[in-house]
């Protein structure tokens, strides 16, 4: 392949996952209205998925934190 085809394939890749990201954020705001049952169960795996998400990015800000106070 060449690199014209990777990065096709990056950007449909990337605009796969922003079309996730946007269902699931409207499933979110749905559910909170009184959405149907798979509306609520796609809102708590986004909810769930978000809370994963910013529980690694803690950990490793918190890593970075702890290294750099060591070596100061």
């Amino acid at each position: 392949m060449n690199a014209g085809t990777w990065e096709n394939m990056i950007v449909l890749a990337l605009l796969g996952i922003l079309a996730l990201v946007v269902t699931g954020c409207v499933c979110v705001v749905w559910a909170e209205r009184g959405g149907p049952r798979w509306v609520r169960v796609v809102a708590s795996v986004t909810l769930a998925v978000g809370d994963v998400v910013r529980g690694s990015g803690k950990n490793r800000s918190r890593g970075l934190n702890r290294d750099s106070s060591n070596n100061g």
